[in-house]
Order: structure tokens, then C-alpha cells, then sequence
């Protein structure tokens, strides 16, 4: 086909409405009311494309005859090699930091200890991050970090400690794909430390702890309950554990008949495997719950393949205690306050029940080598301090 048949001379006396051929595929358009434009069409099999090149005599960009050439010719190399002319016309993705916070969250799914640290990181982030939901995970900049954490900053300086961080953590996702090359913007040694008042030190108060004596009122409470959530605070009072391990506690971690529940590293704080000696009680309850049970998870919530959750066992705690102040967690501390004043077991075995990590090599080890039958001896003590009706001080 005949290339280059239209000339300057001609494109500035066309004024009839039409379509003009310059050849081999390009164009030029004259509209009603005077308007010319440029446009380039080919075909790949049935398909017909039509690429808009700009118009002629107009506008801020005013394309003239020679460059609708150029343009055109560009088109037809990439043809020529097979590339389509259109894709370069197509918006990149702009990916956000909700993009790599999804990535980021779905990557980790086989990482979280409990549902409880998986849905306080992801509420974390879908919530106290979300002015930076929609940016550009490759344009942040530190004052949009900073104007993120500010308003958590000295309210709640765990928290926004915690935010920091994982906010760190979704923009090294992007960085790390290839989404973005500027350095993270939330890094704070050196970076958002001199914008920042200091963090303040975090200080964290003690889990309020009901009085030993008055574990015995707890466990009679509880016992007039049927409900899981009743039994597994009954449960975690007698094991000694943390309410997250309790919560998660399934039937092939415990063996009823040696009277052991084998809690494994990935859901221990300490991340190594812990094993608890049971009490006839603690094994009755664990027992009865198999009866009612519809999953593997000892104390099943009211939402299918979820534990029960920690505002119903809080719940049930308050019901049943004499103190409403007292916590889950503070049930531990009632368990180590009545090992040290009403027991003659050395501290060891006491931590050792407790799954607190020594840092005396030498205890550590004696601890593992020995402690088991003598923590199996202290939790039955526990089991039945705990199911007298009333102490004398």
C-alpha cells in the first residue's frame, strides 16, 4: 500500500467531513464543526484497532503531519515484532499499602501462635493504619507515617509502638517485591526517632490477681455454670497456663490416661514444647468436653473451627469470682503467690510450672531433667487447695 499521500498544503485546505488515508494504517479525520484528528487502525485476525494519535492544528500538543508519521511507524515496528501497540496505553497498577498489607496478612497465615495475636495484628492494621490504606506503597513518605501514629502516640504508646512496627513490616513486604525502592519511611532508629517525641517506656501493669484464698469460691462458682467458657476458666485456674493456650487446647495435645497436656512450641510464648501434668480434675473436665464436642478444640466457641472466645471466659470469670477485678491472666500469679506461701516447692518447679524461661543454665536444666513428677505432685496439691469449700486463711 502507498504510504505518505497527504501533504501539509492538503491537510490545511481539508474542511469536508471524511476520513483520509496517508497509508498503511494511518489516517486523518476531519469531524463536523472543523476538528482533525490522527488515528492509526490495523486488524489481527477479526479484530479491528483503532489508536487515537492526537490532533492536528490543536491544542497544547498539535501533532503535524511528520510527527503522525513517526508515530505511526512506531506503531508498526512493534507489529512487526509481534508486540501489542495498545499495551503501553493501559494503566500501570498502582499498588497501595492495603495491597501489600493483604499480601502480607495472607503470608503469615501459618505464622500466628493463637487467634488472638492474629486478630489483634490485623486489627492493628485495618484499623489505626487506615489513612494509609489508599496510598501508593511506593510514595509514603515519613510524614505520612507520622501523621498516622500521632494520634496513638502518647494515648497508647504500646499500641502505637505495635502500629510502628507493623507498618514497617507491610511496607518491607512492598519493598521487597519490587513495588517500591525508596528505604521504609516507618524505620525508627535513625529516621522517625528525629521527627518523634521519644517513645515512652513502656510500662506494663500487673494482670490484677484474685487472692488465693479465694480459689475455692472461684471453682464453686464456675461449677455451678455448664457453659465452655466456665470450664475452661475451671481448666486454665488448674493447668496453671496462659488463657491463649487454654483457649487453643486441642484433645490430641492431651493423653488422659498418663495425665499429660503436651502444649506445642508454636503456641508457647516462649516457642518451646511444654508439658503439663493433669489433676483428676483438670482430666474430668477435658473428658466431659469430648462428650459435647463437634471439633478437635477442647473448648469449642459458638463459631465453627473457633475456640471460645476470651470475652466469654473473662465473662465467666466475673461471674463466678469474689473479686471482679481479677483477670485470666492474674490466675497465674494467684497459682505462683500460694506456691510460695503455702507450699515447700523449691522455685524451680513452681516456674517450671509456669513455663518461665531461666536463665540459670544449671536450674534450666535440672528443671527438665527432673521437675516433671515433682510439678505432677504440685498441681494435685493446686487441684485440691482449689476444691476446698473454705480455708483458714
Amino acid at each position: 500500500m502507498a504510504r505518505h499521500k497527504l501533504s501539509e498544503s492538503n491537510l490545511k485546505r481539508l474542511d469536508k467531513p471524511g476520513i483520509y488515508s496517508d497509508g498503511d494504517g494511518l489516517f486523518f479525520r476531519v469531524r463536523k464543526g472543523g476538528s482533525k484528528q490522527w488515528f492509526f487502525i490495523f486488524r489481527r485476525g477479526d479484530k479491528r484497532t483503532e489508536i487515537g494519535l492526537g490532533g492536528y492544528g490543536q491544542g497544547t500538543a498539535p501533532v503535524s503531519l511528520a510527527l503522525a508519521r513517526d508515530k505511526a511507524e512506531a506503531i508498526r515496528e512493534k507489529l512487526a515484532r509481534g508486540i501489542d501497540p495498545t499495551d503501553d496505553r493501559k494503566p500501570v497498577r498502582i499498588v497501595t499499602f492495603k495491597d501489600c498489607m493483604d499480601g502480607l496478612l495472607k503470608a503469615k497465615e501459618n505464622d500466628w501462635r493463637n487467634p488472638k495475636h492474629r486478630a489483634q495484628y490485623e486489627m492493628t492494621l485495618r484499623k489505626y493504619a487506615k489513612p494509609l490504606h489508599d496510598l501508593p506503597v511506593a510514595e509514603i513518605v515519613i510524614g505520612d507515617v507520622k501523621a498516622c501514629l500521632e494520634p496513638h502516640w502518647s494515648k497508647r504508646p504500646e499500641t502505637a509502638d505495635r502500629l510502628r512496627s507493623r507498618i514497617q513490616a507491610v511496607i518491607d513486604y512492598g519493598i521487597a517485591h519490587g513495588w517500591r525502592t525508596a528505604g521504609n519511611p516507618a524505620r525508627w532508629r535513625g529516621l522517625l526517632d528525629k521527627v518523634m517525641p521519644a517513645r515512652k517506656k513502656l510500662v506494663r501493669g500487673h494482670h490484677a490477681a484474685l487472692a488465693y484464698t479465694d480459689v475455692a469460691k472461684l471453682a464453686a462458682g464456675l461449677r455451678t455454670s455448664s457453659g465452655t467458657a466456665a470450664r475452661a476458666v475451671e481448666f486454665l485456674m488448674l493447668t496453671a497456663a496462659r488463657s491463649g493456650e487454654a483457649q487453643c487446647a486441642t484433645f490430641d495435645e492431651i493423653d488422659t490416661e498418663v495425665g499429660l497436656w503436651t502444649i506445642p512450641a508454636e503456641r508457647m510464648k516462649a516457642g518451646q514444647e511444654h508439658v503439663v501434668p493433669l489433676s483428676d480434675r483438670a482430666i474430668a473436665i477435658v473428658e466431659a468436653m469430648r462428650q459435647r464436642s463437634i471439633s478437635d478444640l477442647v473448648f469449642q466457641g459458638n463459631v465453627d473451627n473457633r475456640p471460645v472466645s476470651s470475652t466469654a471466659m473473662t465473662k465467666a470469670l466475673r461471674l463466678a469470682s469474689p473479686d471482679k477485678a481479677a483477670t485470666l491472666h492474674g490466675l497465674r500469679s494467684t497459682f505462683r503467690d500460694w506456691c510460695g506461701d503455702c507450699t515447700e516447692y523449691p522455685r524451680d518447679i513452681a516456674e517450671a510450672a509456669l513455663a518461665h524461661t531461666l536463665k540459670d543454665k544449671t536450674e534450666a536444666a535440672y528443671r527438665r531433667g527432673s521437675a516433671l513428677e515433682k510439678r505432677r505432685d504440685l498441681m494435685n496439691d493446686w487441684a485440691e487447695y482449689c476444691a476446698l469449700v473454705k480455708h483458714d486463711g
